[in-house]
């Protein structure tokens, strides 16, 4: 009797072990950070690199500069380790559109920009598109300032019938993801002419926001842990995805992602803003883990305003 009672007791704590397991992985997942490495890392050993080296890694670096706009070879094989004329200049247009030093080299400050965590919509767009293209000069009183936002090729923007847009969340998608992207569409709100709110559907939605991971089919992979944090597309298509790969969170946590911060960032996308060179800035490309950005700057508000002449 006693050997029959321990072998139910047994099988009851076995099964109840088995049932709360998947829920304190799932609470570990949201709390832990990530310590994979990034996959920015390999240009940490480059530091130092110049035109005439030969240093493997730089056919990476030629990868990673190809993806965010600013190199295009036409000859495929030129993607090696040879520091050219080519990735010299690719690298100093880096440095001007980040406003480092105009050295071509692989310096510090250069490298340690490249690693930062970032947004995956390119810097330029089919070599017509400069993060300093859109820049004006603007007067407020007495004072001149300068922009230093930008907009996608042939500046796509919604139409003034759809200055109220509607937006969903895949299903399944947890609450505290839902309420940070709420708070970054109100942001948004009181800074232009568009209106936001939840719609009826996710699949009905004008912007749709979702958690997606590696090739998740819209032609832009992501790429794990710690680099690529997010991307949305241009008006008027509407999709806006995080990378689930990434430790996410609301407010600053080390080692963590902000939620709203990243939507802030990709609203300013779905609405037709490319990013800006200004480092404070909304639309600037890259945040650091534990870092909040949940207002918008001069810059983005000017942004705005300039692309719809309001």
């Amino acid at each position: 009797m006693a050997l029959k009672y321990s072998i139910s007791l047994f099988s009851f704590t076995l099964f109840l072990l088995l049932s709360i397991l998947p829920f304190l992985h799932y609470a570990n997942a949201k709390e832990t950070p990530n310590k994979t490495s990034s996959p920015f890392k390999f240009l940490e050993h480059l530091k130092g690199r110049q035109k005439g080296d030969k240093f493997k890694g730089l056919n990476d670096l030629k990868n990673y500069l190809e993806k965010f706009g600013y190199l295009n070879y036409k000859n495929r094989s030129l993607f090696n380790d040879d520091f050219d004329d080519l990735l010299e200049e690719a690298i100093k247009t880096y440095q001007i559109n980040y406003r480092l030093e105009v050295t071509g080299k692989l310096d510090n400050k250069t490298v340690s920009k490249m690693m930062m965590p970032r947004c995956g919509v390119p810097d330029i767009i089919n070599g017509t598109s400069f993060m300093r293209s859109a820049n004006k000069g603007h007067h407020h009183g007495s004072i001149h300032t300068t922009a230093l936002y930008s907009f996608f090729p042939g500046s796509p923007k919604w139409p003034s019938s759809k200055y109220h847009l509607t937006y969903g969340f895949l299903p399944g998608t947890r609450s505290e993801a839902t309420a940070a992207v709420a708070r970054a569409f109100a942001t948004w709100a009181k800074s232009s002419r568009f209106t936001f709110s939840p719609a009826q559907s996710y699949y009905n939605a004008d912007l749709k926001i979702s958690f997606q991971r590696g090739d998740h089919g819209d032609g832009v992979p992501f790429d794990g842990p710690g680099g690529i944090l997010a991307h949305s597309f241009c008006p008027s298509d509407g999709r806006f995805h995080y990378d689930a790969d990434d430790t996410w969170t609301v407010g600053a946590k080390p080692g963590a992602f902000d939620l709203e911060s990243v939507a802030l960032h990709e609203i300013g996308h779905l609405l037709g803003l490319q990013h800006s060179s200004l480092p404070g800035a909304v639309m600037a490309p890259g945040i650091p883990p534990g870092v909040t950005k949940t207002s918008l700057t001069e810059d983005d508000v000017q942004g705005i305003k300039a692309l719809y002449n309001f």
